[in-house]
């Protein structure tokens, strides 16, 4: 029997012509066409700047710094998200915390910001940037930590890893909200680069220093520079920069990968609207629908309810021994060793942990067939 992956990249012959055409072409790296396809997200996403980067830990690391994080920093974060949204403020010497998940949206809860921040103004020490996560593609409750933060003055950087092309309020997300927003085209995500990321947003100023911070922070641009004379080889460090640029190889795929965004976005709502109804009346939580907001699907997660006749361990394994590729996302990240070891203990955000103990991440991927689709119900079925 095949084996049916939880996710995995829709690669078409117009995604290998594009890379071919990059490997015959004289650029492969620092060429036209990062631009062109920072350009293309931008439109795609309703956004005057995006700047490419070499990953989405790179780009939300970029971000961080670009903010202003740094030793004395404090971010906030969700606990229910990769360890990259958290790790971004270690990496630049600031301090890290969460706020616990709305069991819901599975998103960080608007009401415990509200309430963390009035806990926080009172001791003087308010958060200066908060990272929501759009978790499985859903986007955050962007509006009310927008009001939050004009409120208590803290930065919002937007996680969307999991949203390329989620929509919320009737626009594409990518900033309307965020003072920065990140994606991701990891492998397995909406649109892929293979490894990739991007950070939009409206501010012209905070694009700047994103790009120069992605290469070494060095200029070439004169009216950037210190010594203005010296000749066309002249370039100059104004920051300390990195080396987290993408790839003319790697834009090519993504540009191509772009032009069918709606239609691989198309394909996945169209398999999470099936799941809902082939899953209906099962011992489990599906996922969340507001009427606001368009999730990107890049997860379908279902939660085991307490009268579901196996535990979320025996159904896993009963999943994966019939040939379905499930998965759990997310571990939460305060109970890893390493954030136990910064002061983090089980218990201290109990929607998120909860969640986490019953959560099982579905097979779903823009070219998923219904009979693939139809298995993993039947054998979902015949556990819970």
């Amino acid at each position: 029997m095949d084996h049916i992956p939880y996710s995995c990249q829709a690669i078409e012959q117009a995604d290998i012509d594009a890379v071919v055409s990059v490997l015959r072409a004289p650029f492969l790296t620092q060429g036209p066409e990062v631009v062109a396809f920072e350009q293309a997200f931008a439109r795609a996403h309703q956004v005057p700047h995006a700047v490419a980067v070499s990953n989405a830990t790179a780009a939300l690391h970029l971000a961080c710094v670009a903010l202003g994080v740094g030793p004395g920093s404090l971010v906030w974060t969700s606990p229910n998200s990769f360890l990259a949204s958290a790790n971004c403020a270690l990496y630049c010497g600031g301090d890290i915390d969460f706020v616990d998940i709305d069991p819901s949206t599975r998103n960080m809860s608007a009401a415990h910001l509200a309430a963390k921040l009035v806990a926080a103004d009172r001791l003087g020490r308010l958060p200066h940037v908060v990272i929501p996560v759009d978790f499985a593609g859903l986007p955050a409750d962007l509006a009310e930590i927008r009001s939050l933060a004009d409120r208590y003055g803290f930065k919002i950087l937007e996680d969307a890893s999991h949203a390329t092309g989620a929509s919320y309020r009737h626009n594409p997300i990518g900033s309307g909200f965020a003072d920065a927003t990140v994606f991701s085209f990891h492998a397995v995500k909406i649109v892929t680069t293979a490894e990739g990321g991007v950070v939009t947003t409206h501010d012209p100023v905070l694009a700047r220093k994103l790009e120069l911070l992605r290469s070494h922070g060095m200029t070439r641009n004169p009216d950037e520079m210190d010594v203005k004379d010296e000749g066309a080889w002249y370039y100059e460090q104004q920051v300390l920069g990195f080396n987290y640029r993408l790839t003319d190889i790697q834009a090519a795929l993504g540009r191509s990968q772009l032009a069918r965004l709606d239609a691989m976005h198309a394909a996945r709502v169209a398999l999470a609207d099936r799941y809902d109804r082939l899953l209906e009346g099962l011992p489990l939580r599906l996922p969340a629908r507001l009427a606001d907001r368009i999730s990107a699907w890049h997860l379908y997660v279902v939660e085991l309810l307490p009268e579901a006749r196996l535990s979320r361990a025996e159904v896993f394994a009963g999943l994966r021994s019939a040939g379905i590729g499930v998965n759990v996302h997310y571990i939460p990240i305060h109970i890893q060793p390493y954030y136990r070891r910064l002061g983090f203990a089980p218990g201290q955000f109990p929607h998120a942990e909860n969640y986490y103990a019953h959560a099982i991440s579905l097979p779903l991927f823009p070219k998923m067939t219904e009979d693939q689709q139809d298995r993993v119900v039947s054998a979902l079925r015949g556990l819970v």
